[in-house]
């Protein structure tokens, strides 16, 4: 009796099997509304996301404050002379986490204007990238130089911009990069400022002791260590880094 079961449903999924490959499936299917709008399948969008989380890292470093803050935090490590402390893992854990708090009145505003109207359908796709677009536009505006601007707007013969609001993501997202790497360095400059001279001081200090052959670093890092923790270091870079893009 067993094996004539076996049978009688293997038969039953054989006949099925045409029936069902005769359906199909609307994987990458689009339907355009009566208003001109289009709704894409949840496979399709599935297919989006996923790839829109591959360039999730391009993102962060490109359109987000990430850039100035890992470049200063780098900056400041080497003029302590401390080598590999605090490690990248943790410098790169502490920028992540600025980001996420120097971004997030834009991440809320984009949540407000596209992700919610778009998952309660008030609005298609295509328009909730339109309004996730705007709050990052304006954040990377504030912080664009107009040089770095008109360098990307004449190297792409993009004419003449009515206004800043209508700059294309392609001219804005390399002139914000441009302007976040000019600025973080300018912040790294003033701050391995006070940490060089110590390390002057040092070396002129057993350069007339005639101590020639020890190294300043071993000397001065120390001191430099003292400097730091008595101004409160940590709380004046992290706070005048926030500070910086809403100045």
């Amino acid at each position: 009796m067993t094996a004539r079961k076996l049978a009688v449903i293997s038969l039953g999924c054989c006949v099925s099997l045409p029936a069902v490959a005769q359906q199909g499936l609307t994987a990458l299917s689009v339907t355009t509304g009566a208003d001109g709008t289009q709704t894409y399948t949840l496979t399709l969008q599935v297919l989006i996301l996923m790839t829109a989380l591959t360039l999730l890292p391009s993102i962060l470093l490109a359109m987000t404050s990430f850039t100035r803050i890992i470049i200063v935090l780098a900056i400041l490590r080497q003029a302590l002379g401390t080598a590999q402390t605090p490690s990248s893992q943790v410098l790169i854990a502490l920028a992540l986490f600025m980001t996420a708090f120097i971004m997030a009145p834009v991440i809320e505003r984009v949540h407000e204007d596209a992700v919610a109207p778009y998952l309660e359908e008030r609005i298609g796709f295509d328009e909730a990238l339109r309004q996730a677009q705007g709050p990052l536009r304006e954040f990377m505006l504030a912080q664009t130089r107009e040089s770095d601007l008109k360098l990307f707007a004449d190297l792409s013969d993009a004419g003449e911009i009515a206004e800043p609001a209508a700059t294309p993501f392609t001219i804005l997202v390399p002139a914000f990069v441009t302007s976040e790497l000019k600025t973080g360095f300018q912040i790294g400059f003033l701050i391995f400022l006070p940490f060089l001279i110590i390390d002057l001081v040092v070396a002129s200090v057993l350069m007339s002791m005639g101590m020639m052959m020890l190294s300043p670093l071993i000397i001065s890092l120390p001191f430099k260590l003292m400097l730091f923790v008595l101004v409160d270091g940590w709380a004046l870079i992290v706070g005048s880094l926030a500070s910086s893009f809403y100045a």
